[in-house]
């Protein structure tokens, strides 16, 4: 995989930015739990939240490589900011740029391109993840209106996101066409039926919100309608491709941040007369990272070409994620013993970082998803 000269270039344009205005203050946010709204007027200046979106509607009009790119870079200098920006690229704007009306595309999904709004996506309920199919959220059609009722579970950005799409049951008989996908402005664009019930408290990506949500009485227009209904489950499955490569790519940001700083404490660090790099036993342990890591590199930025070449790569994809998330979390914890000691206190940024890329092997699909998915195609 080779990348080319305008690949290489946004990708080092995005690096500088999160090295200077992301990594320096990742800690902070960390601990106060801060969703950093400066950083992400950065990154939307830089067009980070459109770049698949066609220039027409507000995008860079470039690919998913690109995309993961650039997810990769962000997460490098921060873990939890790049969430929001993988959520919004996909699945909000890929299913609106698929699946949306000219109308509204124009009202929610260039908006969210440019980075002047965060998109959300409500699938989640307390009681279901991985079984899309078993969702009790109700959408019902009174009049010009959809009238939405139900809660939905761990919605990156629930909080601080402007618009959601939001799968409900519009025909109870009809198990999964029974689903349908629906535009839903937040409670930041005035719809009181959009209530933040609870911000929980994770174990990491602190400057990321995550939040269950009430929707009572929640009514948007019918033109908020995605599709057609009964479309709705298979609007969400569309675009799980692009958002496990983007939580592949995320994963790999992370892990790369990790195996750096290893790095440059091992070559600084002295024992035994001479820098812990040079005793076999951390430099090959650093080695195996560096490989491992790579591997997972490539595999995504394989997938991530099927998909810009509009071939299928719905395996591929569930390969990145599941090899990428779990490379990850073997790298950063190598990393961190690298450093023993002080690998797992908060001066130094591995025990975040650690903290941080743990729940890449959860969301987008759980790594048990991932494999039902592969073992399907063998």
């Amino acid at each position: 995989m080779l990348l080319t000269p305008d690949q290489q270039m946004i990708r080092d344009a995005v690096r500088a930015f999160a090295q200077e205005q992301l990594w320096p203050h990742a800690a902070q946010w960390d601990k106060e739990h801060r969703f950093p709204e400066e950083a992400h007027q950065g990154l939307a200046a830089l067009g980070a939240y459109g770049i698949c979106v066609p220039e027409e509607y507000g995008g860079a009009g470039l690919d998913y490589l690109t995309l993961a790119l650039v997810l990769e870079e962000i997460a490098a200098g921060d873990g939890g900011t790049s969430t929001p920006v993988s959520v919004t690229n996909c699945p909000y704007n890929a299913i609106l740029m698929r699946y949306g009306t000219e109308a509204q595309k124009a009202t929610w999904l260039a908006p969210a391109a440019r980075g002047e709004m965060l998109g959300a996506f409500a699938l989640t309920e307390p009681h279901v993840g991985s079984d899309a199919s078993a969702l009790r959220t109700t959408a019902a059609r009174q009049g010009g209106e959809y009238v939405l009722n139900g809660v939905k579970q761990f919605i990156t950005s629930g909080q601080n996101g402007h618009a959601a799409i939001v799968i409900a049951v519009t025909d109870r008989a009809a198990g999964k066409k029974g689903l349908s996908a629906f535009i839903v402005p937040t409670h930041r664009l005035g719809n009181a039926g959009w209530q933040v019930a609870r911000l929980e408290d994770k174990l990491g990506q602190h400057s990321s919100d995550t939040a269950q949500i009430n929707l009572d009485d929640c009514r948007v227009p019918a033109a908020n309608l995605i599709g057609e209904e009964g479309e709705g489950y298979r609007i969400a499955l569309s675009a799980l491709e692009g958002g496990r490569i983007g939580i592949a790519a995320q994963s790999i940001g992370m892990a790369r941040s990790a195996l750096d700083v290893a790095i440059a404490y091992a070559k600084e660090r002295e024992a035994f007369g001479t820098a812990i790099f040079n005793h076999q036993a951390v430099s090959h342990r650093l080695a195996d990272c560096a490989a491992r890591l790579e591997a997972a590199r490539q595999l995504t930025w394989h997938a991530a070409s099927l998909r810009d070449a509009g071939l299928p790569c719905l395996k591929e994809a569930a390969m990145a994620k599941l090899l990428a998330s779990e490379t990850a979390e073997a790298v950063c914890s190598a990393a961190l013993q690298t450093l023993g000691g002080y690998g797992i206190v908060a001066d130094f940024p591995l025990e975040r970082i650690y903290r941080d890329v743990r729940v890449c092997q959860i969301y987008e699909g759980t790594s048990d998803v991932q494999k039902i998915i592969i073992a399907r195609t063998l």
